[in-house]
């Protein structure tokens, strides 16, 4: 059996990921106490269901201290498990709220919800560590079912690069590991006839291509992070992260990304992503 735990971060996705599984027939269990999910889990299992997912969120805030516990002894049991962390800037989620008028699970009477957002990020904190990070910030709820349905498809316990763009002007992403500034590089928005096209159109690629500082940072980025990825996988490491950002995520990065995703997917599992271009 194979076991997906979303937690995180109220109002930063777990229903759009849940919902997502759901539809690629998971059993789907919404905020599941704690103290049954071991017999729940046995009895999913007599039942032959191959493909769980499970949220859990502070309206049950029981789980925070023992799901490090429940995980192990499941484990041990032979479940594949996989703990996904959704997180999502204050921003973001003071929008959400207003845009749907739904209270915060930790709302009351003399509680802001700036506040409530503050202190169920603290309470939260601890599970991250164990967690595959996703940051919705800036993504619609299409990418992040496309997210999530790439979890589910890249399962299998490999390694997997992952190449992202982004613009500085929306944000650095949470949900990275190393970050690349390529903001150096000839900008194609000042270039009328490029303003409104982006790094994957080939005029955009022609005019960074002609760059020898384009073409050397490419090359210096890879020999970076290639030569560092064994060791990495070597510590058991199941994805890297790699952000490559510029002004407005549109232009350079996208190039860039597409460039290292064709050299890195020779030897590696990749997965792409622009995050601030549809």
């Amino acid at each position: 059996m194979k076991l997906f735990i979303f937690t995180g971060l109220s109002g930063s996705g777990k229903s759009v990921a849940l919902k997502t599984l759901e539809d690629l027939e998971f059993y789907c269990i919404d905020n599941l106490p704690i103290k049954l999910l071991d017999a729940c889990i046995e009895t999913l299992k007599i039942q032959s269901y191959s493909n769980v997912a499970i949220s859990l969120d502070v309206r049950n805030p029981s789980f925070l201290g023992t799901l490090p516990e429940e995980v192990e002894g499941l484990s041990k049991k032979g479940i594949e498990i996989k703990i996904i962390f959704l997180t999502a800037s204050k921003e973001s989620l003071l929008r959400r709220y207003s845009e749907t008028r739904r209270p915060h699970p930790l709302s009351d009477d003399n509680t802001t919800l700036n506040e409530c957002i503050e202190v169920e990020r603290k309470l939260l904190e601890p599970l991250k560590n164990n967690a595959e990070q996703i940051d919705t910030s800036r993504l619609s709820p299409q990418q992040l079912k496309n997210c999530v349905r790439d979890l589910v498809e890249n399962k299998n316990h490999q390694f997997q690069l992952i190449l992202q763009s982004f613009g500085f002007k929306h944000g650095v992403p949470l949900d990275t590991d190393f970050t690349f500034d390529v903001r150096c590089l000839p900008n194609p928005f000042y270039e009328d006839e490029l303003k409104q096209l982006s790094g994957s159109d080939s005029p955009v690629a022609d005019y960074l291509s002609r760059s020898a500082d384009t073409l050397k940072l490419i090359g210096d980025i890879h020999r970076f992070v290639d030569n560092w990825l064994p060791l990495f996988i070597t510590e058991g490491r199941v994805t890297l992260s790699i952000s490559i950002g510029c002004t407005g995520g549109q232009h350079r990065s996208v190039y860039v990304v597409e460039q290292l995703e064709k050299k890195f997917k020779q030897n590696y599992r990749t997965l792409m992503r622009h995050r601030d271009i549809s």
